[in-house]
Parts: C-alpha cells; structure tokens; sequence
C-alpha cells in the first residue's frame, strides 16, 4: 500500500507533471509514437484496458480517443483531477473512460472485467510487486495482456528488464520485451534502459 506521504509528493507533482514530453504527450510527434507503440501490441479497439497509475491521465485518453473503454487509476486525488479535466477539454469523444482514485497495485477495479491491464512507470515504486502482479492477473479475462513500460533510468532508480521479466513469467506467457530507443516516445534521445514488456494471462493461477 502507499503512503500518505507517496500521495502528498505526487498530489504535489501534479502541476507540472505534463512538463515532461512522455507525460503530457502534448507534442504531436510525441503522442503519435506512443499511439504507435501502444497499437502494436493491444487488441483492437473497444478491448478494456486498466490504466493503473494513470496520472494525468495522457495514455488514458489517448486510448479512449481511438475507441478503447478505460478504466484509469491513480492514487493522488490531484492527479486524477487533472486527468478529468484533460478528458473533458479534449475535443474529441472520451465516452468510454472513467478515472477513480485507488491504489494500482490494489486497484478497485472487477477481476476478469479487462483486456489489458496497461502499467507505465509505476511498477519500480511499489512496495510489493509480487502482490501488484497477482492482483494485476486477476483483472484479466481469460487470455487477457498484461502491458507494463518501465526502465531503469539514469537517476539509478527503476527496474532492468531481465529482472521484470523473470517475475512476470511466472504469471504470464510468451514474455515479450522491447527496447525504447525511439526519441520521439521521450521528447530526446535517451541513453538509459527503457523498454516495454508484453506478457499473456496463464490459465488455473490462484
């Protein structure tokens, strides 16, 4: 579970949380290439997808413009202020997306209501990660995709891709990960590990 005081600095965070080109996709060129990524390994559109950690709420509505029905989460009431407001200023129908606050690694969200569960940038600041990945498996329908982005940054905060995908394998088949170099997804080039792990709902898991 997070903390009151987890929740006090990203509530802080809010204001300027979109600053960051990833975050606010408010570059065209930024939001196409994570339109891009993300439709190279998510059903077809109308699938619902839980956006766990959603912020802003930038990859949320993003997904609802094209048609997915999103179910957004994130633990800081500001942050989920600011992804109502960006949904209702959007000229564009969002008909299909809600955003509640919660915990994303216990997200108040149906067990096997969901296509996708979707996790950017949130899985390296959990405290139980385990516990997250079982709750997350829970969400998913038979056959259902779990879609984590996560790095392990220059800061030395985050998580190496061999480690993630060690853990999700044992929830999850055909573990797939690819590599983020593309500039455009970032706002810059980068020259940390970043990268995207896809991975498939085993059967008969407790």
């Amino acid at each position: 579970m997070t903390s009151e005081a987890d929740r006090a600095y990203w509530d802080a965070e809010s204001d300027t949380f979109d600053d960051e080109p990833d975050h606010g996709l408010r570059d065209p060129d930024t939001a196409a290439a994570w339109r891009e990524l993300l439709g190279s390994v998510l059903p077809e559109p109308s699938a619902r997808v839980a956006d766990l950690g959603c912020g802003t709420g930038s990859l949320a509505v993003l997904l609802a413009i094209d048609g997915y029905q999103v179910d957004g989460v994130d633990f800081a009431p500001a942050m989920v202020a600011q992804a109502r407001t960006k949904a209702a200023s959007t000229d564009r129908a969002v008909a299909g997306l809600s955003v509640v606050v919660g915990d994303a690694g216990a997200p108040p969200l149906r067990d096997g209501a969901y296509d996708v569960v979707l996790v950017r940038h949130v899985t390296w600041a959990l405290p139980d990660r385990s516990w997250a990945l079982h709750r997350w498996h829970h969400l998913l329908r038979p056959g259902g995709r779990l879609v984590l982005v996560e790095g392990f940054w220059s800061t030395g905060a985050g998580l190496h891709a061999d480690d993630v995908a060690a853990a999700v394998g044992e929830l999850f088949d055909d573990v797939r990960v690819r590599h983020l170099t593309d500039p455009r997804l970032w706002g810059r080039a980068i020259t940390d590990e970043r990268y995207l792990l896809t991975g498939i709902a085993k059967q008969g898991v407790q």
